[in-house]
């Protein structure tokens, strides 16, 4: 049987050229006024997936290899 993208894992996380795992920081979404601009400023970057999780993020995207 054909192998299917997870659309959930789809949706939040995307592959770089170097197969990395690159996905959003929480809480950028709301209740941003009690933090500081620096904080929210991190935010804004992109979060790589740590070595330990990318067998099982691959097998969540396995069109994307």
């Amino acid at each position: 049987m054909k192998q299917k993208t997870h659309s959930g894992a789809k949706k939040r996380m995307r592959m770089t050229a170097n197969k990395k795992v690159v996905f959003k920081k929480p809480c950028r979404n709301h209740l941003l006024f009690g933090k500081s601009k620096r904080q929210k400023r991190t935010y804004r970057k992109g979060l790589v997936g740590m070595p330990a999780d990318m067998k099982a993020v691959r097998a969540l995207l396995p069109n994307n290899q």
